[in-house]
């Protein structure tokens, strides 16, 4: 059976029903992904001593000591002082890595190591010096409380005299002759020569800083021969404190040299750009701008070559010979040191010569220490603090630089003065 629906006849066009559309898809648009929060990573502050790194560090060295006790005595066939003393370095830092690495990551465990290391070398060699310094003390105090060990010579002491006869008088002021001519011939030589390494380059200033570099090691015994053979046997000039003066200066000459050579191109070049377009000359640049922008920096390199000057023993040995006796003549005879009398004073199998000889050291020390005090109060100031009296001298030529000007001003020139008035009659 079929089902028809009836149809409207032909001509009947009345509103016919529409078929439903189906609804228009939403509008393109652009749409924004959700912001992510930002990662916000703690800054590591890796110069502040927090209470785990002292505890992993006196944990680690705890360890390691025990460690090296167990290996030393107890599992392994080892022994010795000096060995222990490595093994128990050894652990020491392997236990420290990883105690930090339980808190920390790779860059700040390294950087925990490395602190470690420095610090401890630092260490050792504080302790290295304290040990020198305070053992020539103690074997030195049977002969540094004698006041004569200061004001008399050893010419009148001989081996078996006490200590309450006899000094180093003469040794003392052999090494304050020598070391003055030396710093005489080595600090406008050693400076001169710095400023023109830095001021005049070329072929020749490089190659005088190869052969600077290469007397920076030069055996002091071959600075000694060398003055020996050109001054005593060649010139035919006796050995005398002259002599060991020159040869200490080819020490410390190539040292200073070096020194002031590193400081000086420390100096920033802006301010000799600066100098030149006042239009300044290169000698005065130098002496008014480089020199005393550097000066802390070449007391420094003056410290150093005094240092090495003042600690030789063979050049002295070899151009000024030894003596017992006092010698105010730089010129002529033998003259002694404080580095030569030690040498002889402690080879000598009795014990008083021991004990002045570890005397000598310790006035030695002192000696050096003065220097240095001297050097850094003269040569401390930074440039442009002055002291009253360069001040007082910078304000006086002031004035007389102010009273020239005015002198060579024309004559016409408007004056601040009101002109003189005139009365007429």
């Amino acid at each position: 059976m079929t089902v028809t629906t009836a149809q409207s006849p032909p001509g009947d066009q009345g509103p016919q029903p529409t078929p439903a559309e189906p609804p228009a898809p939403p509008a393109a648009g652009t749409t924004l992904p959700g912001r992510r929060k930002a990662r916000t990573e703690a800054r590591r502050n890796l110069s502040t001593l927090r209470a785990t790194d002292v505890y992993a560090m006196l944990g680690a060295a705890a360890a390691s000591l025990c460690v090296s006790w167990l290996l030393f005595d107890r599992l392994l066939p080892f022994n010795g002082a000096l060995g222990f003393v490595v093994v128990a370095y050894a652990l020491f830092l392997g236990l420290y890595a990883l105690l930090v690495s339980f808190d920390e990551d790779g860059p700040a465990v390294r950087d925990r190591v490395a602190a470690a290391v420095v610090q401890s070398l630092g260490v050792v060699m504080l302790a290295v010096l304290a040990f020198v310094v305070v053992y020539t003390l103690y074997e030195g105090r049977d002969a540094l409380p004698h006041l004569n060990f200061y004001t008399e010579s050893m010419a009148d002491a001989g081996p078996i005299e006490p200590l309450d006869v006899g000094g180093i008088l003469h040794a003392i002021v052999g090494t304050l002759w020598q070391i003055s001519i030396a710093l005489l011939i080595c600090i406008p030589a050693g400076l001169v020569c710095a400023v023109f390494l830095n001021e005049v380059p070329g072929a020749f200033s490089r190659f005088v800083r190869t052969m600077v570099e290469a007397m920076t090691a030069l055996p002091s015994i071959v600075a000694g021969l060398f003055i020996y053979a050109t001054f005593i046997l060649a010139l035919g000039f006796d050995r005398s404190g002259l002599a060991a003066a020159l040869a200490i200066s080819v020490m410390m000459l190539p040292i200073i040299i070096r020194a002031s050579d590193v400081v000086i191109r420390l100096v920033p070049g802006t301010l000799r750009e600066a100098s030149y377009a006042l239009g300044t000359s290169r000698w005065r640049t130098v002496w008014h701008v480089v020199l005393p922008t550097s000066r802390s920096g070449l007391t420094t390199a003056i410290i150093l070559g005094t240092a090495r000057g003042v600690g030789e023993t063979s050049p002295v040995l070899l151009t000024a010979g030894y003596t017992a006796e006092l010698n105010m003549n730089p010129l002529r005879d033998p003259m002694v040191s404080l580095p030569l009398a030690t040498f002889e004073l402690v080879k000598s199998p009795e014990p008083t010569y021991i004990a002045r000889g570890f005397g000598t050291a310790a006035v030695l020390l002192v000696l050096v220490l003065v220097l240095f005090v001297l050097a850094r109060i003269l040569g401390g100031r930074g440039p442009g603090q002055l002291t009253r009296r360069q001040e007082h001298r910078r304000v006086k030529a002031s004035r007389r630089d102010a009273k020239r000007f005015a002198s060579h001003a024309p004559a016409d020139q408007p004056s601040d003065r009101p002109a003189p008035t005139r009365s007429t009659p």
